[in-house]
């Protein structure tokens, strides 16, 4: 899996139909290889385990997994967009507490509580 990401950081930035011959050179062999031992592990693993139960997940949704292989827009992973969304996930976050504090008539304390409780 690393030499994924290895061959993903050479071609970003570049155009899709650069990104689609690395990929389909490179990257195409990787993923063949990766579900061929996903898919000979299966049978080796409990069926009822956590193991099994992540192969058959993946190895479900091979045509999805697979689409960054032909399409140069699609990226392997959502990093790039988890990083971009994280900030307003936080603000977000932040001003629910803060309403959720305020809904709650707790705000925060006056100087003048602070100073009775030392």
């Amino acid at each position: 899996m690393p030499r994924l990401w290895e061959i993903e950081e050479r071609v970003r930035g570049q155009s899709p139909g650069a990104r689609v011959a690395a990929r389909q050179e490179i990257s195409a062999a990787l993923i063949r290889d990766l579900f061929t031992l996903w898919q000979a592990t299966l049978p080796r693993v409990s069926g009822k385990s956590k193991l099994a139960e992540a192969l058959r997940y993946a190895i479900s949704r091979r045509d999805i997994f697979e689409r960054f292989l032909t399409d140069g827009r699609v990226e392997l992973d959502s990093d790039i967009v988890e990083r971009a969304i994280r900030p307003r996930a936080i603000t977000r976050k932040n001003s629910l507490s803060l309403e959720a504090t305020a809904a709650a008539g707790l705000g925060r304390p006056s100087r003048r509580s602070c100073k009775r409780q030392r």
